[in-house]
């Protein structure tokens, strides 16, 4: 008669050789760039994939997006530069048209200038006080005038009408003003016509 101790175990279950499935998937991982990501790739696998139709579409839209960013910025420059050449040009117009209007005055400043000389605009006539009131115009409009006894020759703002030959003189000078001369901000509205010292 068995016992019940005599009897094996049956079923499934492993024997003292026999390795489960849990000793199975144990140990080590392999090394080096084989490793398997989570969809069974390796790194050899990632780094030497064609690049996808998707990738290439997204590179592509990036390199457009730096191309119209290089555009802007330049249309922006040019735009700068273009308002900037705008508003001299404007500034240099303006000055034009009001040195047209001034140019009227200058006559009569140097018929002032003439009275002045002769001791005809006593303080307090009315000639007097109608020559003051034509400078504090043209010095509203900007007018600056120019062109002294003394001052040193410049070609590009006196013309000389007569050059005096003097002893002493050590470079070319002012000696006597004809007509005093005037400007409107970069406009020259005419030259100072001087009589010149020169080295004799």
């Amino acid at each position: 008669m068995a016992h019940k101790d005599d009897e094996q175990p049956t079923g499934s279950g492993a024997g003292p050789d026999e390795t489960g499935p849990e000793e199975n998937t144990s140990g080590p991982a392999p090394s080096g760039d084989q490793t398997p990501d989570a969809e069974g790739l390796t790194i050899d696998d990632i780094l030497g994939a064609e690049q996808t139709p998707e990738a290439a579409a997204e590179g592509a839209s990036s390199d457009k997006e730096v191309s119209l960013l290089i555009d802007l910025k330049r249309l922006q420059a040019e735009y700068a530069n273009y308002r900037r050449r705008t508003e001299e040009q404007r500034e240099r117009e303006i000055e034009r048209a009001k040195g047209e209007a001034v140019k009227g005055l200058l006559p009569v400043m140097d018929d002032l200038d003439r009275a002045a000389k002769h001791g005809d605009l006593v303080e307090g006539t009315p000639l007097a006080a109608i020559g003051d009131k034509v400078r504090a115009v043209a010095e509203r409009l900007g007018v600056v005038s120019y062109g002294a006894v003394g001052d040193v020759f410049d070609p590009q703002q006196h013309e000389a009408i007569f050059q005096a030959p003097t002893p002493g003189a050590t470079e070319t000078t002012i000696l006597e003003v004809v007509e005093v001369g005037y400007r409107l901000g970069s406009v020259e509205l005419r030259p100072a016509k001087v009589v010149v010292a020169v080295p004799a």
